[in-house]
């Protein structure tokens, strides 16, 4: 809306101001008249004079490695959905989607883009490489809301506002979850910078178990096969362990999209008396990849998947999954139970929210940052503990210091579905913590 200015006119004779209240007393009233009618919208209604917001969502689509398509789609939904709810708080959501093609040169274009586009924020996104998309955001102001936990400037960059733990959070709830259950532990990871640190992650998880470190096993992280991986796996996990065994021995495998081709790899080799299950973390394994391998039948039935939010089958899940069929309907892309779609959906509540604690005609990305550190309160409605970024609420670890949300869940594969091993979260505050001491 636009704003009165002070006029450096002469005062207008008494005249002129009697007709001036005549003419705006007569509009007043046609205005009414037309609101009555239906034709006009109320201020903050979505074609009223709130200006649109526009934010971007990025993600790899189409490349050897991981792809991330069902992000920029369930923000397109959201977008078509918070059209039917009058925008947020009165704003048209507009949302850009850009290809971050899984490298740091694609990262960087995604990241000059929605500068050049005069973003609001960039939100529910997915890279590894922070240190490409980062610093662009951060030159221009624009907050990153809700990335998916892979990079580590999203633990450390001042405007970056994370909704889980990452994958830090998963592998050191992972090597918790493993402590209580597993004789040993070989870990199978990207042989990239993000995945070097996901060895001491997990094994400061089964250190408060008193187990002993996981067996670190590098591989390619757009390979077509693992058979050498899982053998060296297999058999490091498996040392020692006998047919009847208590405890049997646990392969985790973190390789994102790649770990259906390494679960085929791991399937295929002899069988042996001992007992082996394979392991995971949210991201890496979910309900669609458990369906494809075989279900109930196949190698995934017994394993242990750690996550960040409640199971796929949650009845919290039902508003995203009324989105998802509203407006969504036949998009493939969108998975329900994939990761990288609930983090986007739990990103644009966070904005939704901030955006309605503002009460602007205008929002622009310092407002938003300002709003996030000023202690807005986002509730997820039990998807996640509730969110907050004020310093107090920070974990402070010194490869983490963002981290707000410390809580995983643990999760098993018992008749073909992924439910709940134990009920409710899961803190890792402390694991995290000693995680930088190993």
């Amino acid at each position: 809306m636009t704003g009165w200015r002070r006029s450096s006119s002469p005062r207008p004779s008494r005249t002129a101001r009697v007709r001036a209240v005549w003419t705006t007393t007569t509009a007043a009233v046609a205005a009414g008249t037309s609101l009555v009618a239906g034709c006009g919208v109320l201020p903050g209604g979505s074609g009223g004079s709130r200006e649109p917001v526009k934010v971007m969502t990025f993600a790899p689509e189409d490349t050897r490695a991981t792809n991330m398509p069902g992000m920029p789609a369930m923000a397109k939904a959201y977008a078509k959905w918070a059209k039917t709810q009058d925008g947020l708080d009165g704003h048209e959501l507009r949302v850009i989607s850009c290809n971050e093609e899984n490298s740091s040169t694609g990262a960087a274009a995604c990241a000059r883009r929605a500068v050049k586009e005069g973003v609001v924020a960039v939100v529910g996104s997915y890279s590894q490489h922070g240190d490409a998309f980062m610093a662009p955001l951060e030159a221009a102001g624009i907050p990153y809301i809700g990335g998916y936990g892979i990079s580590g400037e999203e633990f450390t960059s001042y405007l970056s506002y994370p909704v889980n733990g990452g994958q830090a959070s998963l592998l050191a709830g992972n090597g918790r979850q493993l402590a209580d259950v597993c004789e040993r532990v070989s870990l199978v990871r990207p042989n990239t910078l993000a995945g070097d640190e996901l060895p001491q992650l997990l094994n400061s998880g089964l250190s408060e178990g008193s187990r002993d470190k996981s067996t670190d096993i590098l591989a390619a992280e757009d390979a077509t096969d693992y058979t050498s991986q899982a053998t060296q796996a297999r058999k490091k996990a498996g040392a020692g362990i006998t047919f009847g065994s208590d405890r049997p021995g646990c392969v985790t495998a973190a390789l994102g999209d790649r770990t259906e081709t390494f679960v085929d790899s791991f399937r295929r080799l002899p069988e042996d008396n001992r007992k082996i299950r394979i392991s995971s973390v949210m991201g890496s394994v979910g309900q669609p990849l458990i369906d494809r391998t075989g279900g109930r039948n196949g190698p995934l039935e017994g394993a242990y998947v750690t996550g960040w939010y409640p199971d796929a089958g949650d009845a919290r899940w039902t508003e995203m999954e009324k989105v998802i069929r509203a407006h969504a309907f036949g998009d493939n892309r969108i998975d329900p139970a994939d990761a990288g779609v609930q983090t986007t959906w739990i990103a644009y509540t966070v904005l939704r929210t901030v955006i309605k604690s503002l009460n602007a005609d205008k929002i622009t990305p310092g407002m938003i940052s300002k709003a996030l550190d000023n202690g807005v309160q986002v509730s997820t409605g039990g998807l996640t503990p509730t969110l907050r970024w004020e310093y107090d609420d920070m974990l402070g670890a010194p490869s983490f210091p963002r981290i707000v949300n410390r809580s995983v869940t643990f999760q098993v594969v018992r008749g073909g579905r992924l439910v709940a091993q134990k009920p409710g979260f899961v803190d890792v505050t402390k694991t995290l913590t000693e995680s930088s001491t190993l």
